[in-house]
C-alpha cells in the first residue's frame, strides 16, 4: 500500500492512498451503492461509455457545483453514455441533495461502505477518508480513456475534456 500526495486542502497536503489510472488501463470493477442501499457494479453499466465523476463531499459547494454541471450536461448525451457521482457520503446524505436538487439525469453512488473504489481508482484522502476530486471517462469495453486527479480540493474538474471525449467515444 502507497501513500502519495495527492490532493492540498488550503496550505495541507492530504495524502491519497494507492497509484493513480492511466489512460488505457482497464477501469477497476467496483461495488458501489445507490441512495436507496443497493450495489451497483461496473457490469451494470456494460456497453456505456461511463463519466464516473469522484468528489470529497456532497455537502460543499465546489462538489455541489460539479454534480449539477454534470446532471445538466447529461440531458444532452444521449443513451450511450452515462455519468456516475461518486463519494464516501452516506446514502441519506445523497438522497436528500439529490431530491432537493433534482438530480435525476445521472448516477449518484457511495462507497462508504469499505473505500475499496476510492482506493482502486486512487483517489482515497486517508487524511478525511474521502474521494479526491477527479473524473475519469471509461469506453464500452472499461478501458480508461481520460483520467484527472484534481491536486487542489476547491478546484473544478476539466468538464469540457471529459465530455469530449465521452462524446468521442460514442
Amino acid at each position: 500500500m502507497a501513500n502519495r500526495p495527492g490532493m492540498k486542502v488550503g496550505d495541507v497536503e492530504h495524502n491519497v492512498q494507492y497509484d493513480m489510472l492511466t489512460v488505457g488501463s482497464k477501469a477497476p470493477d467496483f461495488t458501489l451503492y445507490t441512495t436507496a442501499h443497493k450495489p451497483k457494479t461496473l457490469a451494470d453499466y456494460a456497453g456505456k461509455v461511463k463519466i464516473i465523476s469522484c468528489i470529497p463531499s456532497i455537502d460543499t459547494g465546489v462538489c455541489s457545483a460539479q454534480t449539477r454541471r454534470f446532471n445538466q450536461e447529461a440531458s444532452e448525451l444521449g443513451d450511450n453514455i452515462v455519468i456516475i457521482t461518486v463519494s464516501a457520503d452516506l446514502p441519506f446524505a445523497l438522497k436528500r441533495y439529490c431530491a432537493a436538487e433534482g438530480i435525476e439525469r445521472t448516477e449518484t453512488l457511495t462507497t462508504y461502505r469499505d473505500m475499496k473504489f476510492a482506493d482502486d481508482y486512487g483517489v482515497h484522502d486517508t487524511d478525511w477518508r474521502v474521494c479526491q476530486r477527479a473524473v475519469f471517462v471509461v469506453d464500452k469495453n472499461d478501458v480508461v480513456q481520460y483520467a484527472e486527479y484534481v491536486p487542489v480540493i476547491g478546484n473544478e474538474v476539466n468538464f469540457d475534456a471529459a465530455l469530449a471525449k465521452a462524446k468521442e467515444l460514442v
